[in-house]
């Protein structure tokens, strides 16, 4: 925004700077840089755009790895200004951004969620590529809605710690692998790989980046760096000299040459490298939080018969579903796309069956992924109302549970609807709809919660 010659109104720069600072390494620093601009926009000296129905409850923060480097600030006020109805992080076996996540939506008075992605082991799958690619019995798996970290001794905090764990040892396990293989270009997991993150929760793109940093320092002659690479990813040095130095696609070809399937850092997944199913689920359950299985695109052998899958996850304890729409529909081959619009088609058709409330983003840890999906593409426009109501539910979920313990799976929320899924979806869906509460209205919504009462939560949100 410009000043347009008021005095009154801040500098292009300042807002830059402003929005800078939401990734500052300090959390302070962060939230008063926050709490900054909105106080800006709602002088009208920043320009936000009016609310509209879309939503992203899936990005990443620098917690796991944004590939802008957004904090959990700046994917919130990257939401905000932006009008997306309702917004959410999500990161990789951690929840170490739940509460900056609490705190940037007070800080907004905006619809703001917290969730946690792992991979867990699936023996009923075992052979079987569910939606991890060439990695049978593997599966990505979410929790949505959390507000708090698990109690400090209980189970659920021992398994959240095992995923942290595990997704360490798999980190240096494939270091040490990358490493036999580059040779002159290796590194020291502690000084140049943690330090690429804000709290030591590291992952794959994290490694990449460390890679391309080091091969920087071994060789800071281009010419030199240019062959050692091309040896080593096994492409022609024209090629590797053309983008490397493009950091998203340099690294994202150092990704696929030496980690993913056939390369030298690859290891076929072991069972023991991974919480189980079941011990996700009660750890999500046991925190408060929605189990979701994390659907792919519907096109592998675990995905292929869309009701078997439903049903087996549903048993298993999952409460709803994610799905990252845009690699369904935005696809350049016409068959492709096809193929998988109708994949698309099916699963949303199987969960509104189930009742299961839907968790839609873009994850945005690759930058050609956007901000926001477009929910006025054709293929998005028949779902754009379940995909709304979905983050509104979680969104609902979400604030009850933080004031006051009326989650959606909560006894209290059973005992109010009598196990009626219908019309729990349409009450959390209603709260999740109304504008994000703050001030006095609080300790009406508290009491509330408290006494499990619907209508007096509605009430709470009206005033």
């Amino acid at each position: 925004m410009h000043g347009n010659g008021n005095r009154a109104m801040p500098h292009t720069s300042d807002v830059a700077t402003l929005e800078e600072r939401l990734n500052h390494p300090q959390h302070a620093m962060r939230l008063r840089a926050l709490h900054e601009l909105k106080h800006l926009a709602d002088a009208g000296k920043v320009s936000v755009d009016p609310e509209r129905p879309w939503v992203n409850v899936h990005c990443h923060s620098t917690y796991s790895y944004n590939a802008h480097g957004f904090s959990v600030s700046r994917v919130a006020w990257e939401c905000y200004r932006r009008g997306l109805a309702v917004a959410g992080i999500v990161d990789f076996d951690v929840l170490d951004g739940v509460d900056e996540a609490l705190e940037a939506s007070d800080a907004l008075n905006y619809r703001l969620t917290a969730g946690l992605e792992s991979r867990v082991y699936v023996e009923d799958f075992d052979g079987v590529v569910l939606n991890s690619p060439n990695e049978p019995a593997i599966a990505y798996y979410m929790g949505q809605g959390f507000v708090k970290a698990p109690a400090p001794g209980s189970r659920a905090e021992r398994t959240l710690k095992s995923m942290a764990s595990c997704a360490v040892k798999r980190n240096r396990a494939l270091v040490e692998r990358v490493n036999a293989h580059l040779e002159e270009v290796v590194l020291d997991y502690e000084r140049d790989v943690l330090p690429l993150t804000p709290s030591g929760n590291a992952t794959e793109r994290h490694i990449c980046e460390a890679y391309d940093l080091k091969g920087r320092e071994v060789f800071p002659d281009r010419v030199r760096r240019a062959r050692f690479w091309a040896g080593r990813l096994f492409v022609s040095e024209p090629d590797v000299a053309r983008i490397m130095d493009a950091p998203v696609p340099f690294r994202d070809m150092i990704r696929k040459k030496l980690m993913k399937v056939g390369s030298p850092g690859y290891a076929t997944p072991e069972p023991a490298n991974f919480p189980t199913l079941a011990e996700a689920v009660s750890m999500i359950r046991e925190s408060g939080a929605l189990p979701m299985y994390a659907w792919m695109d519907g096109t592998t052998a675990g995905e292929e018969d869309t009701e078997l899958l439903i049903d087996y996850f549903c048993g298993a304890g999952q409460a709803g579903i994610n799905i990252i729409p845009d690699r369904n529909w935005n696809l350049r081959d016409p068959d492709e796309k096809a193929l998988k619009v109708s994949r698309l088609n099916e699963i949303v058709k199987a969960a509104r069956g189930r009742h299961l409330p839907i968790s839609v983003g873009t994850e945005m840890n690759r930058s050609t992924q956007p901000i926001v999906d477009r929910f006025d593409a054709p293929p998005m426009k028949p779902h754009a109302q379940t995909f709304l109501e979905g983050a509104r539910i979680i969104w609902g979920h979400s604030l009850l549970m933080r004031h006051g313990g009326f989650g959606y799976l909560s006894e209290a929320a059973d005992d109010a609807f009598r196990r009626d899924p219908v019309r729990k979806n349409a009450f959390f869906a209603e709260v999740g709809a109304k504008p994000a509460p703050h001030g006095r209205s609080l300790a009406a919504l508290r009491d509330a919660c408290r006494a499990g009462s619907a209508k007096a939560i509605l009430s709470a949100l009206e005033g």
